[in-house]
């Protein structure tokens, strides 16, 4: 049986972890808040003290935490995947990060023969939960085709983008559009409200139009209806959205549109909303205050 460490179980790990045992994977588990594990462990999954813990005899590992900072510690830190993976290992980072990062973890596993792909998701938690997540990663061919059965239990497509780093730049990419598209939508609410335009109207019109997405679709009855329950949190778009106009400056390409979206984000996050979902962005362009 294959042996998968897992590395964070929050709202969207734990709902891959549990999809990997279903599929039949070991799984030997880590969070730092252990309660987190019981869930798994109560199925048969082995909880670990640390990521090298959980790492170690294992043919796969699987990471997905906050930022470059938990990156850095749980891939690098003393008791990181890295120093600890066996030789060979496969390395599956989901979290989303920067590029800069997914490169210097690739070059360390590589030194210490191990493989690091740079893997982070397109969906929120309804993807997670019904395997329906896209995997967009950067690395080598040959351990992407090698992880193909993690990817396929997990999700419905995994693409490689290129090389180290390659996944962590079409992400940033994807959640700078997803952002845009949040903003956008949350002043079209705004709008259609005061001109007295009703939700279901608004709703069956706009998404039959030019505009018309899943993001639309999933976000516009969310905002009508005051519903800002986390299915991908305020406080996280704003952090990709400031990773990638870090990732644009260093590219020297402008990017004004996403500069005037960050900042909205950021606003929103400041009065306290980085804990709602990331449409609650609306109550920042409103000049609302978060419902009771």
């Amino acid at each position: 049986m294959t042996t998968v460490a897992f590395i964070g179980l929050g709202a969207m790990g734990s709902r891959m972890a549990a999809n990997l045992q279903q599929a039949g994977f070991k799984l030997r588990v880590y969070n730092r808040d252990r309660a987190k594990t019981k869930a798994l462990a109560e199925k048969g999954a082995e909880v670990a003290e640390s990521p090298a813990a959980a790492v170690k005899g294992a043919q796969f590992a699987l990471s997905i935490v906050s930022d470059d900072e938990a990156t850095r510690e749980v891939m690098l830190g003393a008791n990181g995947l890295v120093g600890a993976a066996a030789k060979g290992c496969v390395i599956i980072d989901s979290s989303t990060n920067t590029p800069a990062i997914a490169r210097e973890v690739a070059r360390e596993a590589a030194a210490r023969g191990c493989v690091y792909l740079d893997a982070p998701v397109s969906g929120s938690l309804k993807q997670a939960q019904g395997r329906e997540l896209v995997f967009m990663v950067g690395g080598p061919q040959e351990a992407f085709d090698k992880a193909q059965p993690l990817f396929a239990a997990m999700g419905r497509l995994a693409k490689r983008a290129g090389d180290s780093g390659a996944g962590a730049t079409i992400k940033l990419i994807n959640n700078m559009l997803s952002g845009t598209m949040t903003a956008a939508v949350a002043e079209a609410v705004q709008i259609a409200e005061a001109a007295g335009v009703g939700p279901e109207a608004a709703l069956e019109i706009l998404g039959e139009g030019a505009a018309a997405s899943r993001l639309l679709k999933g976000k516009m009855p969310m905002m009508f209806q005051r519903d800002f329950k986390p299915q991908f949190q305020l406080a996280l778009m704003e952090k990709d959205l400031r990773y990638f106009l870090g990732m644009a400056q260093q590219l020297d390409r402008p990017t004004p549109i996403a500069a005037l979206v960050r900042s909205q984000f950021e606003a929103a996050r400041r009065v306290s909303l980085g804990g709602l979902d990331a449409c609650a962005v609306f109550l920042q362009v409103a000049g609302e205050k978060p419902p009771a």
